[in-house]
């Protein structure tokens, strides 16, 4: 059966990352406050911000969730009924909720108010989804742990209206739904409250009892090994599967993650969800959609536990990142056949360049020349921030961004497992 309700549901670090979901076809963003976030590095919105973030994506049509997902501790209770107070009158669309006793709160303080279960829960079977909605609860973010068997199992024992949310895309822990010690264990900051210090990306030996100042490689590599490191998720050739299976939102992770990768990702994601509801029942991605997700810095890519036992979930060589691509100017406007931009990286005069703008195919180009403010004609934009033009046939929105492509760095399938 189709599933016609399809949700793009992007990340929101902070106002310019939340223009960047907008811009590029968001139909809902979620987003942290100052307080009871899992993101506590990312900027986040206070009570000013949070009120002209509801405004900007209303305006556009777009959904606006707030995330209440940490387990606060007693001392933090108390500042719990302004917050939920702020959301309300921010005019939030729905609350992410982690914990019963926020969830509580939020019914009595705020009865109107859209509860969305966060995948912290740990929601794994029918069950759980289904006493969670007789308590209010009218989306469930699933567990990352399970397979599209288990979900669509799930979907068929649960209310109609009570709504299915994924992660699609980006960083995955090694943990239970992101319930991981590990950083409280080793920093004192606190995984489940907003602070992890991603312990499961760094280097580990091992080391003999009576033998400590000998450290050990785990496996024979001059570098050591990440035992705990973990590939990214990339579900975009497989939005049929997902959609099959009975979910609603296809959530991209990333509110820590810059304003390109906001862009590019939500982009592909768009252009994919829009090409499966044309072709639904022959859902094959164009490779230029596909190639787009690796033109953000990423790790190598896997398909979760979708399909079961995740094999090549993990990579032990290291925990960098990877992309095709750096943006090197933001479009600011265009006018009488010449583009108008703002410097992001360095790039010069005769340069292969792409422009990507919202839900288009990127347009490739060659720059033969480049001027500056001045109208001057230069050879290289290598001042940060500066303004710069172009001609160009094409008119382009403003925020297109402007890259170039990295040479000998092309999509590799294997990274995909």
């Amino acid at each position: 059966m189709l599933n016609q309700y399809t949700e793009i549901l992007a990340p929101a670090g902070d106002k310019e990352r939340l223009v960047s979901a907008l811009d590029f076809g968001a139909d809902a963003v979620y987003l942290g406050g100052t307080m009871f976030g899992m993101r506590a590095g990312a900027p986040n919105f206070d009570t000013e911000t949070l009120c002209e973030a509801v405004k900007l994506a209303h305006a556009k049509n777009v959904k606006v969730y707030l995330t209440v997902n940490t387990l606060p501790r007693n001392q933090e209770l108390a500042l719990l009924p302004e917050f939920i107070s702020n959301a309300v009158n921010a005019g939030v669309d729905a609350l992410i909720i982690a914990d019963l006793g926020v969830f509580q709160a939020v019914r009595k303080l705020a009865p109107q108010m859209t509860i969305h279960m966060s995948t912290q829960t740990g929601i794994v079977n029918y069950a759980t989804a289904n006493a969670l909605y007789e308590m209010g609860a009218r989306r469930v973010v699933l567990a990352r742990e399970l397979s599209l068997k288990e979900i669509a199992e799930i979907k068929k024992n649960i209310p109609e209206d009570l709504e299915i949310e994924v992660f699609v895309h980006g960083a995955m822990c090694v943990s239970f739904s992101g319930r991981c010690l590990l950083s409280a264990y080793f920093t004192d900051r606190d995984a489940n409250r907003g602070a992890c210090a991603q312990p499961c990306r760094w280097k580990y030996y091992l080391t003999e009892e009576k033998r400590p100042e000998l450290p050990m490689q785990i496996e024979e590599a001059p570098e050591g090994t990440y035992i705990l490191n973990a590939r990214d998720m990339c579900m975009i050739d497989h939005l049929d599967k997902l959609a099959e299976a009975g979910v609603t939102s296809f959530k991209i992770e990333g509110r820590a993650k810059s304003a390109y990768y906001v862009s590019v990702i939500t982009n592909a994601y768009r252009m994919a969800m829009d090409y499966y509801l044309q072709n639904p029942y022959n859902y094959q991605l164009p490779k230029w959609i596909h190639d787009e997700v690796f033109k953000v810095s990423h790790r190598r890519y896997c398909t979760g536990f979708f399909f079961g036992h995740p094999n090549a979930c993990q990579y032990y060589e290291n925990s960098g990142y990877i992309s095709s691509c750096d943006v090197v100017g933001i479009v600011d406007y265009c006018e009488n056949g010449i583009v108008y931009a703002t410097q992001r990286n360095r790039f010069f005069a005769g340069d292969c360049i792409e422009i990507l703008a919202p839900c288009q195919k990127p347009v490739v180009l060659q720059v033969d020349k480049i001027y500056n403010a001045d109208g001057e004609e230069i050879q290289t934009v290598n001042h940060a921030m500066m303004k710069f033009s172009f001609p160009c046939e094409i008119e382009f929105p403003k925020n297109s961004i402007i890259r170039l492509p990295v040479k000998n760095k092309i999509p590799e399938e294997s990274e995909i497992k």
